[in-house]
């Protein structure tokens, strides 16, 4: 199955590299490219993409407003591609907010390509964050720094049986669906079936989402090491 992907960057020798690499893989089509996340939000809706590359700072409209957009789309919108954001280092509020908006994680625009590759079909097959211990580290950051709790999220715990509540704590750790297994000694299915269950009681979009809410439930604190 071939993913459809865009592209949304103010920079056109980004978009025109990104493209290239991403083009020259079998299994990725890029299908569309927005110099701005106001036009990101048209061709995500006029192509149906599977996966968003979305930058974070652009003019007219920034990566975060144009994901809230595609992530949370008014009715009659039934298309909703995942959102990957492309950012540098100097890493700011926009990441954790497009996280906690339904983004399914992050990538600095000079990581090699490669991983790049990896990430468009880490996050098309529905593993949302990408969870090398740097994106773990700010995401906790953000959490120490500028706590925004859910709706009595440590209460919410409460509606997950035990081995759920392990399962959520271990995905917050960065671990994978085959480490949780090795971890849990359960088979892979089992630990997708937890994951599934975990994120339908908590109302969560996916992995992205579970690990910030883990942070902010008090479940897993900045510096805990897996």
């Amino acid at each position: 199955m071939t993913i459809r992907v865009i592209i949304v960057d103010d920079q056109a020798m980004v978009r025109a590299g990104f493209a290239a690499l991403l083009s020259a893989q079998a299994d990725i089509d890029v299908v569309g490219e927005a110099p701005d996340g106001r036009q990101g939000v048209f061709v995500a809706r006029s192509v149906h993409p599977d996966v968003v590359l979305m930058d974070v700072r652009m003019p007219e409209m920034d990566g975060l407003a144009a994901a809230r957009e595609i992530l949370d789309p008014p009715p009659g919108v039934v298309h909703h591609p995942k959102v990957l954001m492309l950012t540098t280092f100097d890493i700011d509020d926009y990441v954790y907010e497009a996280l906690r908006a339904g983004a399914s994680g992050f990538l600095l625009k000079d990581a090699p390509p490669a991983d790049l590759i990896a990430a468009v079909r880490v996050v098309a097959s529905g593993e949302a964050l990408l969870a090398p211990s740097v994106t773990r580290r700010l995401i906790a950051d953000f959490v120490q720094q500028r706590p925004a709790p859910r709706k009595d999220p440590a209460l919410r715990l409460n509606g997950l049986t035990p081995r759920e509540t392990e399962v959520l704590e271990l995905i917050a750790r960065g671990l994978s669906n085959q480490e949780i297994a090795g971890h849990l000694v359960v088979a892979e299915q089992t630990v997708k079936t937890h994951i599934g269950r975990v994120l339908a009681k908590l109302d969560l979009r996916d992995r992205a989402q579970a690990v910030i809410f883990a942070y902010e439930a008090g479940l897993v604190r900045p510096g805990d090491s897996a």
